[in-house]
């Protein structure tokens, strides 16, 4: 098992070097030296301070009464040291204290050689800063500065006077050369019940790797029953590894996930392979296989394999326990080829993607791309903007019309004003379009080209002021924007559409020189958006506390140019409004859009979040689109007793009339380990759900026993801390 033993290494190997005197040793009565230079010396050398010094034969120095011996920020306490000069033994008796950087080991006796470090400590007691952690042994073995032992050793990150979780180990070595530990008959007790235990394990000594078992999970879903995992991690390499994790589900078998990662100068990547035969209710072998490779041919030319397959439709619905992996139904199988040079790119690409279909609602299968290239071009001539853009792609599909598509667009702007405050910028572009028509062409169309150009103008101005609000001081700006485009029509009914989709209309899509997404179709335009933009700075720090944003497109031509049977858009577009900000502990963020044609609300977003500190947040939002959106999204994190949080999520679809995702869950942090029961129940399909139940057990710096929710609290529950995690808090201090 890979228990973090580190803070116990780096613990004993400083008190090992710290008796370590090279330069020699020199003698001091405490009450004969000034405070500041009792404990000064030569670098390297070793002080003595006590209330008595007295000389013994054989070149012996005894100090007795609160002595001390001090070398380079370390020192060593006692009722009484014997040092021998010749032979650089020291000897410790009565209430031994050794220290060092804030660490701490106490025992009633210590022998050791200054020279080599060699010595024993009998009854040591240990306390090591920065994570709290302490223990005790029977005997402390040095050996050397770089190997020690400890016989009969205990270890726990409980404060004093606490064992509410402790290890014990029979022995416990320690190799700093090989940087290897090992502890042999290994405990670990939870309020005095034993829950791990290992005759022998090994484990690395600091942050390198080390081959071994992880801690095990355990967890429970409604479609696959009781589940427990048992991972191996082997460390093949410095640079390679890999995790194989046997997952024994109660109702299904023995599912085997496999990860394999790899890291290279020139590459790296990882592999997936999940492997269960014989699944018990499907009744057939369910497989998974994935790969990530990203490669640097050269300085210029990289690589990317995205590659994931499944053996069927129901893999993530029935073996994932996370909404965001169950939700995956088109998944990427390609590759990719990218250079980079000083202006320009380039690109090749061969892709396609397996469908999961959905029974009850079955999908759409996209288009492969065998191959798609793509060039882009970017210069700045004579004060102009010249961008350049060509693509070819070959669409492929088992049952729709397949074609060959060439799309070249070259664009020329120049800035007439570029200012801080205010600019004016034309562009002009022409866009060119091929179409090679292939198989599966039942609607016999021709092959077909298209031809159009393209102007706009963008322009703008920032103004500003002192604002005084609250009591506070702010800088508000004003900051107006035009945006003029016009696109004459061509009739496109014909053409084939491949990618193109109808972009949703933003503060984004509203200064875009096309309204749809993709080469099939430009839209006709001669149309001019206004906008405009406030926001609220504070002047000390320039953080936005308050922005809101107004825009409008107003078409002076009815728009012709539309997807299927879609009618005409005329006049005006939905007017959008946009509000954020932060106010003390709130924020806001906002979005509504409306339809003045028809006097309605087309959709809007709300989101609100009250952080006052860590471990309490509280988001609430809401998503509204007419006729086939409404959601509501609750989620907490909150104290409730003492040391318990509450957790959850509500996340509800109205139209649907049934819960998308649902989780509700206790939280106990306690001074050295935390537990967390959480339970979580979402939509995998159309008609089918799941519910997964995680219980963890986390001792603080050391192990996790159980599933772990965490993934899904982070992803549920946006601003969500981890109780125990000191690094989350200002005060470094974890909520009781």
């Amino acid at each position: 098992m890979r228990f973090r033993f580190n803070p116990i290494l780096f613990l004993l190997c400083s008190f090992a070097h710290c008796t370590y005197a090279a330069d020699g040793l020199s003698v001091t009565p405490a009450d004969t030296v000034p405070p500041a230079v009792a404990g000064a010396g030569a670098e390297g050398a070793a002080v003595i301070e006590a209330d008595s010094l007295e000389g013994k034969k054989g070149n012996q120095i005894e100090a007795t009464g609160d002595a001390t011996l001090s070398q380079d920020g370390k020192s060593i306490q006692a009722d009484r040291l014997l040092y021998q000069q010749d032979t650089h033994e020291l000897e410790a008796d009565g209430g031994v204290v050794l220290k060092q950087d804030g660490n701490i080991m106490s025992g009633p006796h210590l022998q050791i050689n200054l020279d080599s470090s060699a010595g024993t400590m009998e009854q040591p007691r240990y306390y090591f800063r920065d994570n709290d952690a302490r223990g005790s042994a029977d005997v402390l073995h040095i050996q050397d500065r770089l190997h020690f032992s400890l016989d009969n050793a205990t270890y726990t990150t409980c404060p004093a006077g606490n064992q509410d979780w402790l290890m014990r180990m029979g022995e416990l070595e320690m190799d700093r050369e090989e940087q290897i530990g090992v502890a042999r008959n290994a405990s670990v007790e939870f309020k005095r019940v034993p829950i791990l235990y290992s005759p022998w394990m090994d484990f690395p000594i600091g942050n390198q790797r080390k081959s071994g078992l992880l801690a095990p999970s355990f967890g429970s879903t409604s479609k696959g029953g009781s589940e427990m995992t048992l991972p191996f991690y082997w460390n093949i390499a410095p640079n390679y590894d890999a995790t194989i994790s046997p997952r024994k589900i109660s109702k299904r078998g023995l599912m085997l996930n496999n990860d394999f990662r790899y890291l290279a100068p020139t590459y790296g990547g990882e592999m997936n392979l999940d492997v269960l035969p014989g699944d018990a209710l499907a009744r057939r072998n369910r497989t998974r296989f994935s790969l990530q490779h990203d490669q640097a041919l050269t300085s210029r030319l990289r690589g990317h394999v995205d590659y994931t397959r499944v053996a069927d439709n129901d893999h993530f619905r029935d073996l994932a326990d996370a909404v965001n992996t169950t939700s995956r139904v088109n998944l990427v199988q390609e590759g990719v080829l990218n250079y980079y040079a000083d202006w320009w790119t380039a690109s090749a690409r061969a892709q396609r993607y397996q469908t999961l279909q959905d029974i009850a609602a079955p999908i759409a299968v996209p288009y492969a791309r065998l191959p798609q290239m793509t060039l882009g071009v970017r210069r700045s001539l004579a004060g102009a903007n010249l961008s350049v853009d060509g693509e070819y792609v070959a669409f492929s599909h088992p049952t729709a019309v397949n074609a060959r598509r060439t799309v070249f667009s070259s664009g020329l702007g120049y800035p007439l004003v570029s200012q801080p405050a205010y600019y004016v910028t034309p562009k002009v572009t022409l866009h060119g379009t091929y179409y090679a028509i292939g198989a599966n062409n039942v609607a016999a169309l021709p092959d077909a080209s298209r031809i159009l150009p393209i102007f706009s103008i963008d322009s703008g101005f920032a103004l500003e002021r002192g604002s005084s609000l609250f009591g506070g001081d702010y800088l508000q700006t004003l900051e107006p924007r035009a945006f003029y485009v016009y696109v004459p029509y061509r009739n496109q009914d014909l053409l084939p559409n491949f990618d193109t989709a109808l972009a949703d209309f933003s503060f984004t899509q509203m200064f875009a020189e096309n309204r749809f997404l993709g080469s099939d179709r430009i839209g006709d335009a001669n149309q001019v958006t206004l906008a405009m933009t406030s926001r609220l700075l504070d002047k000390n720090s320039g953080a936005e506390r308050l922005k809101v944003m107004l825009g409008e497109r107003f078409s002076f031509q009815s728009q012709r140019v539309n997807l299927g049977t879609a009618a005409a858009s005329t006049g005006k577009s939905d007017i959008l409004l946009a509000a954020s900000g932060q106010v003390a502990n709130f924020l806001l963020d906002s979005e509504f859009q409306y339809d003045p044609n028809q006097s309605h609300t087309q959709r809007y977003n709300v989101a609100a979040h009250y952080r006052p500190e860590p471990g309490k947040v509280l988001n609430w939002g809401y998503r509204f689109q007419r006729d086939t959106l409404r959601q509501v999204d609750v989620s907490t994190q909150w104290p409730l007793l003492r040391r318990w949080h509450g957790v959850g999520r509500w996340n509800y679809s109205f139209p649907d009339s049934r819960i998308l995702d649902s989780s509700a869950g206790l939280e106990y942090n306690q001074d050295c380990w935390t537990l967390r029961m959480v339970v979580q129940h979402f939509a995998t399909a159309t008609k089918q759900t799941n519910t997964s139940f995680f219980v963890q057990l986390e001792l603080n710096d050391f192990v996790k026993v159980g599933s772990d929710p965490l993934g899904l609290l982070k992803q549920s529950v946006p601003g969500y801390t981890k109780l125990n995690d000191k690094s989350a808090y200002p005060s470094g201090q974890v909520l009781q």
